[in-house]
């Protein structure tokens, strides 16, 4: 990828106008939470009793903006997953600040999982950088494979602390080098590279505050740039319709539409000037259906359409698509719905819409990628809570196949997975899901597994 080329996501296909959800990531002490720090100054998302709060030493600390825990505070270190916001004048963004530390890992893929783009800081002072064939730091490594595993549609390495160097241009070709080498043997695409200074802010939010315009040899736009361009994750509208039901509104109590009108004082007249005419009670208004609420997670639906319901298999044809605001509208993957049937079918919180014809089939046995997140290790035998959608099934762990090797994705034996640790597993479940695998589907091919006694959530769940 060449350093000097502008630039540019933009196509008919791409939404630049939905607000895009990215991540930092990286080794630990790259400068992830100073560049979003920066980020938050620079495009004056900050107010200024905010800034006055994150002095250390007499200096603003811009990582403070983001590491809000006391204890990541205490040790100069993020370890959850921080979520800011902040807009330009082309779009809106939502960052999560993610934890370098290996320890920390989960809340890392917590936070990839539902991005549209990922920024890959990379610490220059760290490297070897006057050496052409340096070696990457492991978490830069690591964190790079994972956006790979979890389908991360874009990938951006920002080449970090370059004003630390004696060489910026030298240390920037030869990072750049490594890691396209590196991308290269690993199967990532690199939307970007771009180097970059957060704590002074060169070529973050623009490329004009540099000492020099072709800074490190590099022509190309600010980081800042580049992420307004990014396309968010595109919805999944080619994949058959489904449709989680979060919520079933049951009709209102019927209601008078003609009650008992109060008669005028004898003698009156009626507005038009006859004589008032006697009203007496006219009947009720027929009870309305009841309405199914829910965000639509693939494919589309309208009225006219002919839809089964998930576990039950009834079918019924979609008689209005209403909007949050009750208006009659067509809706989308990605976008909340109230869906009123034609007749009244047996559906609650928790079953699925799904399209009538080409909808997938429920699944007993999953052969999954699990992140796991207890602290207690997965072993095969344990039950847990399976939650897919609004829906909750037993999920029984059949057997740990593989664990992942996070440095290089190769696949172990394993009989467990400890803390933080990723693998394949079977899972076998008391009743079935709907899934699709999550190449295919980055909502039908997710869920999570909960603790049933304690409630923790204790994994992340890729079908594959």
């Amino acid at each position: 990828m060449h350093n000097d080329k502008k630039f540019s996501a933009k196509s008919s296909e791409s939404n630049t106008q939905t607000a895009l959800r990215f991540i930092t990531c990286g080794s630990v002490d790259d400068g992830k939470s100073t560049l979003i720090g920066r980020l938050l100054v620079d495009t004056k998302a900050v107010l200024q009793d905010h800034l006055a709060g994150v002095q250390r030493s007499g200096e603003t600390d811009l990582a403070l903006l983001t590491d809000g825990l006391s204890a990541e505070r205490e040790q100069g270190i993020t370890i959850d997953v921080a979520y800011r916001y902040f807009n330009t004048e082309a779009r809106k963004f939502i960052i999560g600040d993610a934890p370098g530390h290996e320890q920390y890992t989960r809340n890392m893929v917590t936070a990839a999982s539902s991005a549209d783009a990922a920024v890959v800081l990379v610490d220059a002072i760290k490297l070897d950088w006057a050496n052409p064939d340096l070696q990457l730091l492991p978490q830069t490594r690591r964190h790079s494979l994972l956006l790979k595993l979890l389908r991360v549609p874009s990938v951006v390495f920002a080449i970090n602390k370059l004003d630390a160097v004696a060489d910026a241009t030298v240390a920037f070709q030869n990072i750049a080098g490594a890691l396209n080498k590196f991308a290269q043997e690993a199967g990532i695409t690199v939307t970007a590279m771009v180097p970059v200074s957060a704590l002074k802010g060169w070529n973050v939010v623009t490329t004009e505050n540099n000492d020099q315009t072709d800074w490190c040899g590099y022509t190309g736009p600010s980081l800042l740039s580049i992420l307004e361009d990014l396309p968010a994750t595109p919805a999944e509208t080619e994949v058959a319709f489904s449709f989680p039901v979060q919520w079933v509104e049951k009709p209102a109590a019927p209601t008078l539409v003609a009650s008992r009108t109060a008669l005028p004082p004898e003698g009156a007249t009626a507005p038009w000037g006859g004589p008032a005419a006697q009203h007496h009670d006219s009947g009720v208004t027929t009870p309305g259906r009841r309405v199914f609420w829910g965000r639509v997670a693939t494919g589309s639906i309208e009225p006219g359409q002919t839809i089964q319901v998930f576990p039950s298999g009834q079918t019924a044809v979609v008689s209005q698509v209403l909007s949050a605001s009750r208006q009659p509208q067509n809706k989308a993957a990605g976008h909340s719905a109230g869906i009123v049937l034609d007749r009244e079918v047996d559906v609650s919180r928790g079953d699925w819409l799904l399209a009538a014809e080409g909808a997938p089939e429920g699944q007993r046995q999953l052969n999954t990628t699990i992140a796991w997140m207890d602290d207690e290790p997965l072993v095969a035998g344990r039950l847990y809570w399976a939650l897919h959608g609004h829906r909750w099934v037993k999920a029984k762990v059949q057997r740990v196949v593989h664990r992942l090797n996070v440095n290089t994705l190769a696949e172990e034996e394993a009989t467990e997975l400890a803390p933080n640790a990723i693998g394949h597993v079977t899972l076998a479940l008391q009743e079935p899901l709907v899934t699709l695998p999550f190449a295919q589907s980055r909502i039908l091919g997710a869920l999570v597994l909960v603790d049933t006694a304690s409630h923790k959530t204790s994994g992340a769940v890729l079908v594959n």
